[in-house]
Order: structure tokens, then C-alpha cells, then sequence
């Protein structure tokens, strides 16, 4: 007998699995005794603890159909099937709409590699394991979203949009999807402990933003008077959230983003 979620032997995609929340999931997912594919733009796979799944590294980079496309070829040559897609794979890159000193101004370079990342990235992904899905009669699809989607964010109004997007993008593709028995659920953290991906020059820029220096930005990270459970949340409960939306005890669970906030509101 299975586990309760029964994601043995499931085969599963996360995109950006090789750090942050990305990470957390592939180590729930291989607890569970899935077998997950990590794609992600880092040279080699970090190390996991198998426990009873099985792991696959592919180097991809989801903004280019080229390498996506490869990347499923290699899922399918190795285990055959595509159960989950996990579209988590994400970047933002702080600017001001204007900035009048011309230090952290959004440009078009940044503009379009947070939407190729996010976004393309999100389609090109998606559109390729649905094909497979819809060979083999049925699968999910996960969407990473943000709170940002919904309620913006100073400094990462790119970010904020593109998160928005994928929320259009999971409530359309589960009208289009969901016919053919696939399922399509997005996920929306919010405020979450740190991970290795807050590096110096993300938070200068994200700091300069808003006005404030490197310092208050991290005391900020503490600060959980808008969230009713007075603290951030854990890289696992988004894990977790994830391997139950991936399972048949989510089957009825279609069409929607789900927030893991903690009850976050601004009021």
C-alpha cells in the first residue's frame, strides 16, 4: 500500500528546482517516492535526499522552446510519462517605473527577461507536457503564482504582472484543459523565510526601490503585523501544498490559485 498521496512512481516535472522553493518541493516530491525531473539553469543538480523517488537533472533553460522541448524528450526517453508539471522556475529584477537618478530604471532588457522567464517560460513548458498529457489521457498542471499577482509590489511591478499572468493563464487553460481530464491549479505564496536566492545585489536594488538601505529591508523580513499568524512561511508548507495539489486527493481541485499566505491581507 502507498503512501496517502499515492505520488509513487509519479513522474514530475519542477522547473527552478535546483534552489528556494523550487528545491523544497523536488525534496517533498522524492519523500513522496515520485520521480522528479529538475530542470533548472544551473550547471548540476544540488544534492537531495532520494529516499524512495528517483531523481533526473536536465539543464534547461525554460525561456528558450529549443531547450524546454529537449528537456520533455529527455522525461519521456527516461520514465516514459509526464504526470505533474510544476511551472516554477521565476526571477525579478527590482526597478522603478522612473528613477530620476537612472540607477535602477526599468528597461526593456529587464522588462522582457522577467516576462521571457516567467511567462514564455510558463507557456513553453506548459504547452509541451500538455501535449504528452493528452497522449497519455490526463495529468496536472501547477503554476507558481505570487501574492505580488494580486496585490503588486513596490519596486517588482514586472514581477507583480507576470504573476497576474499566470494567474489568466491557469484560470484559461483549465476551460481548455480540463475536458481532457487535465488539471490546472496555481499556487500563491506569501511573505517566505529566507532562501539563498536574496543575494546582495537583489536586495540593494530591491532596498533602493523603496527608498530604504539593505538593513531595514532585512528587519523588514521579520515584520508580520499584516499576516493574522504572525509569522513567514516555511519553504516546505509550499512544498507540501504542492505534492497534495499534484495528488488524486486534490482531483477536484481545478481552475483556481490558491493563496498560502498565511491569511496575509494589506487592511
Amino acid at each position: 500500500m502507498g503512501s496517502w498521496l499515492n505520488l509513487e512512481g509519479k513522474s514530475i516535472i519542477v522547473t527552478g528546482g535546483a534552489a528556494g522553493v523550487g528545491y523544497a518541493c523536488v525534496q517533498e516530491l522524492l519523500w513522496d517516492g515520485a520521480y522528479v525531473t529538475v530542470c533548472d539553469i544551473a550547471d548540476k543538480a544540488p544534492e537531495f535526499d532520494l529516499a524512495d523517488g528517483k531523481l533526473l537533472y536536465v539543464k534547461t533553460d525554460v525561456s528558450s522552446k529549443a531547450s524546454v522541448d529537449a528537456m520533455i524528450a529527455k522525461v519521456l526517453e527516461t520514465f516514459g510519462k509526464i504526470d505533474v508539471l510544476v511551472n516554477n522556475a521565476g526571477i525579478t529584477i527590482p526597478r522603478l517605473l522612473v528613477d530620476e537618478a537612472h540607477q535602477y530604471e526599468l528597461d526593456e532588457a529587464a522588462w522582457d527577461k522577467v516576462m521571457n522567464v516567467n511567462l514564455k517560460g510558463t507557456f513553453f513548458c506548459s504547452q509541451a507536457a500538455a501535449t504528452a498529457m493528452l497522449k497519455q489521457g490526463g495529468g496536472v498542471i501547477i503554476n507558481m503564482s505570487s501574492e505580488s499577482g494580486l496585490e503588486g509590489s513596490e519596486g517588482q511591478s514586472v514581477y507583480a504582472a507576470s504573476k497576474n499572468a499566470i494567474n489568466s493563464l491557469t484560470r484559461s487553460w483549465a476551460k481548455e484543459l480540463g475536458k481532457k481530464n487535465i488539471r490546472v491549479v496555481g499556487i500563491a505564496p506569501g511573505i517566505l523565510e529566507a532562501t539563498n536566492l536574496r543575494t546582495l545585489s537583489y536586495e540593494t536594488a530591491l532596498a533602493y526601490t523603496r527608498g530604504i538601505s539593505v538593513d531595514d529591508l532585512r528587519a523588514g523580513y521579520n515584520k508580520t503585523n499584516t499576516t493574522p499568524l504572525g509569522r513567514s512561511g516555511k519553504l516546505s508548507e509550499v512544498a507540501n501544498l504542492v505534492a497534495f495539489i499534484a495528488s488524486e486527493r486534490a482531483a477536484y481541485i481545478h481552475g483556481v490559485t490558491i493563496n498560502i499566505a498565511g491569511g496575509k491581507t494589506r487592511g
